[in-house]
């Protein structure tokens, strides 16, 4: 068990995480706005027909533009589907990627030709159909796949179009057939399916329709009313939500939260859906941040959504994030009435994640400070990021759950010190604290270089903060500290970066980001030597 003080802790980072290095600003892609976005695709289409002619395809075969990104530096990336004397290719789609130099080159769905041995069917569409709503109704009460209700009717015949098949085997003439039907929960039924246009040979068939997104409300521990993003099964509501890689909340169990009515907790602890609202709602503002503002799908990278877990053990004063399960978990405080999941802990916990797929900063010494100031400064940024009207954002860190038993929060980033431990400046034996306490050179920074030094009241609270040789600081804002600190980690920080490593780190993404002769990457080095990092 940590001590209160430690509560925030990373519980099973894992060791020997693979490290990869991410791409530079200038590769990454660049935000567009729906007119660009517009023009690209116009521009991808007005490209077609040269692209079409560098990659060798026939004049049967054409390209029909899909989706178009940018990167920073001008490299694009366009997607494209194929059709062969007009009809569309299953299978035929492509990327082309031309670099900021000029270089092509492409990925394709499947090698080689696409050309079918004849564009004659012998059979016709009303014998397709026929025999794909047949198919069909041979799955009538049993599950298509394992994660589907049993169908339970079939509305009638679909309507069936020639296609190109190509995604497998031998090329060649097939109809497409959509079969609508109702499975035995209620959820409607979309089959679609590709036969052969000579045989009727079955090639291909997946259910289009999906169990829902719907829009549930919640009121938590912390968060209060809070809008949900939840997945309706046509008979209950689940804790999933598929807009953010599936992200779900279970119980001490195990157990997936489902509701009736999509309406979920009522603020009290007593109430069990209450925390986990808050955990739910949490990894959402998280997932959105992280998206929406450093351009990262999920804590991998990867789109794949974390899960959470509430209520856990007994009289637990603790949250953790676990690589093992790539899941967060929250126990119930003192009394299991005391839940851990206000929205800065979820964010700094989901952030340890973040940092094991980045950095992997060892969690000890200097390198674990700054594994735990990453965490706090995230978790920070996260909550101004929700801005909740019951959780006014602010610099402090666990301020909404009082473990301290006085209304004090677990640590202050414009004087760590005042926690009683944590340091404000870098000395030489500060890698000797424990990791929640050496993270308090780190904090202390950021706070600094978002906010500046002196006395000052944001959103009601006040802060004083100090600097070591006496300098007078004048911040760049959190968005932009935030914006540096994120490079850093995910570019240039390895396991074992140090404060003096760190120093570098931001000052190479610092000129990245805004150039050397910035008076961001000035504000940079003259931070770090405001707590004395030199």
């Amino acid at each position: 068990m940590l001590t209160v003080g430690a509560v925030l802790s990373t519980s099973a980072l894992l060791a020997g995480a693979i490290q990869v290095a991410a791409g530079t600003a200038q590769a990454s892609p660049a935000p567009i706005a729906a007119q660009q976005r517009a023009d690209l695709l116009a521009r991808a289409g007005a490209e077609s027909v040269s692209d079409a002619r560098l990659l060798g395809l026939t004049g049967q075969e054409k390209l029909v533009v899909k989706d178009a990104v940018v990167d920073a530096d001008g490299a694009r990336h366009f997607r494209y589907e194929r059709t062969y004397a007009g009809l569309p290719v299953l299978g035929g789609d492509l990327v082309v990627h031309t670099s900021a130099k000029g270089a092509v080159s492409v990925d394709r769905a499947v090698e080689g030709s696409i050309a079918p041995a004849t564009l004659s069917p012998k059979l016709t569409a009303e014998q397709a159909a026929t025999t794909a709503t047949g198919a069909v109704r041979a799955l009538v009460g049993g599950a298509h796949d394992a994660d589907e209700a049993a169908l339970a009717s079939v509305s009638g015949a679909g309507t069936a179009t020639l296609v190109v098949w190509a995604a497998s085997g031998t090329p060649r003439l097939a109809y497409r057939t959509t079969v609508e039907g109702m499975r035995a929960d209620g959820t409607p039924s979309r089959q679609l399916l590709v036969t052969d246009a000579a045989t009727g040979e079955l090639l291909d068939s997946h259910e289009q329709i999906q169990t829902s997104n719907a829009t549930g409300t919640g009121k938590g521990v912390f968060d209060g009313t809070v809008t949900l993003t939840t997945n309706y099964t046509g008979s209950t509501y689940q804790l999933k939500d598929n807009t953010r890689g599936g992200q779900y909340t279970v119980d001490k169990n195990g157990t997936l939260y489902t509701d009736a009515d999509n309406v979920w907790g009522n603020g009290l602890a007593s109430n069990g859906q209450s925390a986990a609202v808050d955990a739910q709602f949490g990894a959402a503002k998280t997932w959105d941040y992280y998206k929406n503002v450093h351009g990262r799908s999920g804590i991998r990278g990867d789109g794949v959504g974390a899960y959470s877990k509430v209520h856990y053990g007994s009289n637990y004063v603790n949250a953790f994030w676990d690589d093992g399960c790539f899941c967060m978990t929250y126990g119930d405080g003192s009394g299991n009435n005391h839940p851990l999941t206000a929205i800065d802990v979820a964010g700094h916990e989901m952030t340890h994640g973040v940092t094991s797929n980045t950095a992997g900063l060892n969690y000890s010494g200097e390198s674990g400070g700054l594994n735990e100031s990453t965490s706090d400064i995230f978790g920070t940024m996260v909550e101004f990021y929700a801005n909740l009207p019951t959780d006014t954002p602010d610099y402090l860190i666990g301020e909404r759950l009082n473990l301290n038993g006085n209304g004090t929060p677990l640590r202050y980033m414009d004087k760590p010190s005042k926690d009683g431990a944590s340091a404000d400046y870098w000395s030489s034996g500060v890698g000797n604290k424990d990791v929640h306490y050496s993270s308090g050179v780190g904090n202390h920074f950021f706070y600094l270089l978002s906010e500046g030094s002196g006395a000052k009241t944001i959103n009601g609270v006040s802060y004083n903060s100090p600097t070591s040789n006496g300098a007078k600081l004048t911040g760049i804002g959190r968005d932009k500290a935030a914006k540096i600190w994120y490079r850093a980690l995910t570019v240039y920080m390895t396991s074992t970066t140090n404060y003096k490593a760190a120093r570098t780190a931001t000052l190479k993404a610092a000129i990245d980001l805004y150039g050397s002769t910035s008076a961001e990457y000035k504000a940079v080095a003259a931070t770090w030597s405001g707590v004395n990092v030199n």
